[in-house]
């Protein structure tokens, strides 16, 4: 096909064509090697190795609303002390559950009211099985399972007494995605999906081609996407901080002008009404803060490099790192400052240096 002018609403549609001939790679080939069960026992064997605890099924210890779910103990390896616990609903239910995918507090920790074990609740949208098949997962559901666990984590292992700061409470908003998007990171890291990424029928390993490709395809069309978002964070900015409603100017003149120093090769149309489905940015939580997408980006990847100063095949390192990850980012709450949270980790502020190497923009 040969379209005389590239409109927006086309773009998507033919950057995938796009992405497909490049790198000759459907998410459908992948689902074989993703069965759940086995995503689930390297997504915990990871945990194991980096942070030291243990996870562990306990199905019919507690209640649950639906036979998906699933329920966990999370335990210290070194003390065998229960420390957390959690559900997993992991499958796509339209009748009766909303899409997405999110993970939220059931029980916090609070020293003021004997409560010691928090409990997380991880629900995803991901492909149900189907007779005798396991669910056999997207690539992109595997990393959205990984970014959900991240936000359990922190909940979970929080050494906070206090409620209010406790886990996920208190933590300000430009720094909660950062657990999430740094767990993330493992799902390109090799040795961690070669833990879980075999095909559900024959056992037979990811082949080497499909992996490499997989982590070619991670910085396609990155530089477009990071530029679109400092186009929304920028504009969300001008909006809250300096739009006059009584001025000349009207909100989608405003998009114009930001779009034409963030987006000038996809300017919008004269009759682009997005800003007035933008419910982020008014009514969604994230007004005068949707930077906190790209800067969470910046944190979590530079979490990750220090991973990948010690080299990730170096298994004492990476568990020393982890360690003090835990002891940190996952552990401390919202009762301290995530800026002096993230130096007690890395020992200095955040960088982008990192985010631009993954991305593939030095």
């Amino acid at each position: 096909e040969k379209l005389e002018k590239l409109m927006p609403w086309d773009t998507t549609y033919w950057s995938e064509r796009l992405k497909e001939s490049k790198f000759d790679l459907k998410e459908e080939e992948l689902r074989p090697y993703f069965a759940l069960p086995s995503v689930l026992d390297g997504m915990f064997g990871l945990v194991e190795r980096i942070f030291n605890i243990e996870v562990k099924k306990a199905d019919g210890e507690a209640e649950v609303w639906n036979d998906d779910v699933s329920f966990f103990n999370v335990y210290d390896k070194d003390s065998g002390k229960q420390m957390a616990s959690f559900y997993l609903d992991p499958f796509s239910r339209p009748a009766d559950k909303r899409g997405g995918a999110w993970m939220d507090v059931c029980i916090g920790k609070s020293e003021a009211v004997g409560r010691d074990v928090p409990v997380a609740y991880l629900t995803c949208n991901g492909s149900p099985p189907v007779g005798d098949t396991p669910s056999l997962m997207t690539f992109r559901e595997v990393e959205t399972l990984f970014h959900e666990f991240g936000h359990g984590l922190q909940h979970m292992l929080t050494t906070a007494t206090i409620g209010d700061v406790a886990g996920i409470n208190g933590v300000e908003w430009d720094a909660v995605e950062l657990p999430s998007q740094f767990m993330e990171n493992w799902c390109y890291d090799e040795k961690t999906v070669y833990g879980f990424a075999k095909h559900y029928e024959t056992g037979e390993a990811l082949p080497k081609e499909m992996f490499d490709k997989l982590n070619e395809q991670k910085t396609y069309g990155v530089g477009m996407m990071a530029c679109r978002q400092l186009l929304f964070g920028i504009l969300d900015m001008e909006l809250h901080s300096n739009f006059d409603p009584e001025g000349d100017a009207t909100i989608f003149d405003v998009h114009r002008r930001i779009a034409e120093k963030c987006t000038p090769f996809s300017m919008p149309l004269e009759e682009d009404r997005f800003l007035c489905s933008f419910s982020h940015i008014f009514a969604g939580g994230y007004s005068a803060g949707y930077y906190s997408y790209k800067w969470a980006e910046v944190m979590s990847a530079d979490a990750f490099g220090a991973f990948e100063d010690v080299g990730l095949e170096n298994e004492d390192e990476v568990r020393e790192v982890g360690r003090k990850f835990r002891d940190t980012v996952l552990s401390l709450g919202g009762g301290i400052e995530p800026m002096e949270v993230f130096k007690e980790f890395r020992g200095r502020e955040p960088t982008p240096d990192a985010l631009l190497r993954h991305n593939g923009l030095e």
